[in-house]
């Protein structure tokens, strides 16, 4: 059941699809109309309050930093670009404004406010919760239902259908800011050929353009690009570009010139363009709350899409801004000021405060505009929106250009609703242990927020990995609907074959593509059926105390829990089972111990290239027996993983992996295990199982 709130007007996120049949009570008329809250209102925005019980727990929040209990800090929805996510941390790239709280009473809040929102759970005051919508109209919507999984699925039917990408974008992908031109990334690939170490993207960061124009190539680096695209394809590699929210200001540049011709980029309040600075120089920011202005500058990826691309990445859209060049003028004058001082410890560092302050600055965001189709609005207004709706753009576009065709899409700034066009990853993270486990730990919260393709930069973006850290991490990233190894220029290389063990990197990867008939299969019902892909264990053993302060395991679709390494010169690790389970501990595809485990707590070992895999009771696991990418899997020979007592059904789903109309039906196939080791296999695809 969904309860929805109004105070003021709120401006029209499209986050809810089906917001209008809602009915909705004014909160100006009635201050204590929504259950379980108190409510002020001051000048500078809304507060609603409420005491909390002790054990009550707090889940949701989409990306975020700490665990999965959002307990006990504070919270800020405000899409920030900033690297460093740290502990201290409030705000990172998105901005999900749904939790769900449990403890004596069970319910889900969604803040549909595109403006900065507060979520203060427990830190100002332990025992106190304090949601804090900044000035502007929102409305809320209050969730009840018999469970936290009730209620997340009642909430993503409320939102719409999550994304579903392309089957090959379930394979592995390198990535690395420093592929600059045709030889780079063909070296990547024969490498991972040659090693037999399965892929099947090439990302390109900003190297690839025309002096880091949007929908450009640079001549010189890729003369031929359609051709290198085909040439690509024909060894099964997709090539996924990047593109930025910044349109560079440059004569003679199309994208630049038809922008300003028709009036389609955000304006100060005089009516000039806002200029700020990102990775071209000087640029100009696409309106893409204007929906003349988003229909035209989605229907600029068509030209790449013409050359071959089926697939992109879209950054730096939070937006993010170098600086704001008004504000950026009145900087150089204040340093030439500095330049004639003699610095002493107070006028040092206010000058680099004042250097260190010019991006992303609060006043900056506050001096340009959007039309919208409710009117003229200031960008801080809407500002965790932006990131939503350059991504629809690609997403709406998509339809027109390639109406039969699943394009990959995903982006780093984030709103809810983007959901419906793309995915996400978590951004400019870290090669730190404890951004392994925070990787994990986001995952469920972005299920519950209808992100289902989504990942982390695995061995971490900025920093050096290690090689130990980059093998833990792939062994979290199998699992991941988006696998993607991703690193920083400047920093060291990640790519498999630059540390001295290539056959550790081959056995784990082959057991992403073993495992793909399963997750692919899951990821689709989840998506179809508005539920999750990524579950906190207390989702699904409700009653179990211990399994409700499990942090650092998940349970992975139906049938599945993973329990991740996530500590440096660890050989194994603690994991509570809720159940009697299977493990399953895997060196390669065609190498795995298996033992049984009682319900309770147990040190499992796991070696540096070993996988844990925990298989439920009277549950399945269909592994394929791999490829080197998505196209050489073969669907009609699967291997079953199982722990059957009485009698096991799994569900599977596969389709072509490219075409739009995803019917769950016609796609199932159903295979049973009794415990007599009996297989049957009726259905769509019938493939021949055999027990494992």
């Amino acid at each position: 059941m969904i309860k929805k709130f109004i105070f003021g007007t709120p401006f029209e996120t499209e986050a809810i699809t089906g917001g209008g049949e809602i009915p909705a009570v004014r909160l100006e008329e009635n201050p204590g109309g929504i259950p379980y809250f108190s409510a002020a209102v001051k000048e500078d925005g809304v507060t609603l309050t409420r005491l909390m019980d002790e054990g009550e727990r707090i889940y949701g929040l989409g990306e975020n930093i700490r665990g999965i209990n959002k307990r006990g800090w504070i919270y800020e929805s405000d899409c920030t670009d900033d690297p460093i996510h740290t502990e201290g941390r409030r705000e990172l790239y998105a901005a999900h404004n749904f939790f769900l709280t449990e403890g004596r009473e069970r319910f889900g809040v969604f803040v549909d406010a595109p403006q900065k929102v507060t979520f203060d759970l427990g830190y100002g005051d332990r025992d106190q919760m304090k949601v804090t919508v900044s000035a502007g109209g929102f409305a809320l919507y209050l969730l009840e239902g018999d469970s936290m999984r009730q209620i997340v699925r009642e909430f993503r039917r409320a939102i719409g259908r999550s994304y579903i990408p392309p089957k090959w974008a379930f394979g592995y992908g390198q990535s690395r800011w420093g592929y600059e031109c045709e030889a780079d990334i063909r070296e990547v690939v024969r490498r991972h050929r040659e090693e037999g170490v399965p892929l099947d993207s090439v990302y390109l960061d900003i190297d690839y353009m025309e002096r880091y124009k949007d929908f450009t190539v640079d001549q010189e680096k890729f003369p031929d690009f359609p051709g290198f695209v085909r040439e690509m394809r024909q060894q099964k590699i997709h090539l996924v570009p990047i593109i930025d929210a910044g349109v560079k200001i440059e004569e003679g540049y199309p994208v630049y010139e038809k922008g300003v011709e028709n009036g389609y980029f955000c304006k100060k309040e005089d009516g000039r363009e806002f200029v700020c600075g990102v990775w071209p120089g000087r640029v100009h920011l696409p309106d893409v709350l204007n929906e003349k202005a988003r229909a035209w500058f989605g229907q600029n990826y068509k030209i790449l899409l013409d050359q071959g691309i089926d697939g992109f990445w879209n950054d730096m859209n939070e937006p993010a801004l170098f600086y704001g060049e008004d504000y950026l003028e009145e900087v150089f004058e204040k340093l030439a000021d500095y330049g004639r001082q003699e610095l002493d410890i107070k006028s040092f560092f206010g000058m680099k405060n004042l250097v260190l302050g010019v991006a992303n600055r609060k006043e900056d965001y506050q001096s340009f505009y959007h039309e919208s189709r409710d009117g003229r609005v200031r960008h801080d207004q809407v500002h965790n929106l932006y990131g939503y709706h350059m991504t629809r753009a690609a997403g709406e576009a998509f339809d027109s250009i390639k109406p039969d065709q699943r394009i990959l899409l995903f982006s780093r700034a984030s709103y809810v609703g983007m959901h419906r066009y793309g995915g996400v990853w978590t951004g400019d993270n870290s090669s730190w242990w404890s951004h392994l486990l925070m990787n994990l730990q986001m995952m469920a919260g972005l299920n519950m927020c209808g992100f289902l393709y989504t990942g982390a930069d695995l061995g971490g973006f900025g920093a050096d990995a290690t090689e130990d850290l980059l093998l833990r991490w792939l062994e979290l990233g199998i699992f991941t609907p988006l696998m993607r190894n991703h690193s920083a220029k400047g920093t060291r290389r990640q790519e498999f074959y630059q540390f001295g063990h290539p056959e550790d990197f081959r056995n784990i990867l082959g057991l992403r593509y073993g495992f793909l008939p399963y997750l692919y299969s899951e990821f689709v019902k989840a998506a179809m059926t508005d539920d999750m892909m990524f579950l906190p264990l207390s989702f699904v053993y409700p009653e179990d105390e211990a399994a409700a302060e499990v942090e650092d395991q998940m349970m992975v679709g139906e049938s599945m829990m993973i329990a991740p390494v996530y500590r440096q010169n660890a050989r194994g690790r603690y994991v509570y089972l809720p159940e009697e389970m299977k493990l399953y501990r895997f060196r390669s595809l065609t190498s795995a111990d298996q033992e049984l485990l009682g319900a309770g707590h147990h040190y499992v070992k796991a070696e540096l290239s070993e996988v844990l895999i925990f298989v439920r009771p009277d549950h399945i696991v269909p592994m394929s027996e791999g490829g080197c990418s998505v196209e050489d899997i073969d669907a009609s020979r699967l291997n079953l993983l199982h722990f059957v007592r009485t009698e096991g059904t799994y569900e599977l789903y596969d389709d072509d992996g490219y075409r739009k109309d995803v019917d769950l039906e016609s796609g199932l196939t159903v295979i049973t295990v009794k415990a007599d080791g009996t297989v049957s296999v009726s259905g769509a695809g019938r493939p021949e199982c055999r027990l494992r």
